[in-house]
């Protein structure tokens, strides 16, 4: 897989969002593809995951409230780290490398850069 993608393997109909209904009839993967592109920051996780937890409160912390897609259990890729987090519309990663970018001093710069901060 190349940096910066990610694949989501969703079935039709399989997941609950909470998006605008006015595109009810979109997949959820096109809704989520939508809604990457249309935020910030975004964050996918499992409903319940403790990372989506911490991630959210780091992300509150830097006075970030991210959108945040919340899926079922196995609708994410085996391969695919565990919260997803967007910034830009560009695939950042799961926690660990958040935090990296937190601790190494980029985080703020591109989340600044897409207008977050």
């Amino acid at each position: 897989m190349a940096t910066g993608t990610m694949c989501l393997d969703l079935e039709s109909g399989s997941t609950e969002m909470t998006l605008s209904m006015d595109h009810a009839d979109e997949s959820p993967r096109r809704r989520i593809e939508r809604t990457v592109a249309e935020n910030p920051v975004v964050v996918l996780g499992q409903i319940g995951c403790c990372m989506c937890h911490v991630v959210r409160k780091l992300l509150a912390s830097l006075g970030i409230h991210p959108t945040v897609i919340q899926l079922e259990e196995g609708e994410l890729t085996k391969t695919a780290p565990e919260p997803v987090v967007f910034v830009g519309g560009v695939l950042v990663g799961g926690l660990d490398r958040l935090i990296g970018l937190h601790l190494s001093g980029q985080l703020i710069g591109k989340l600044v850069d897409v207008g977050a901060l």
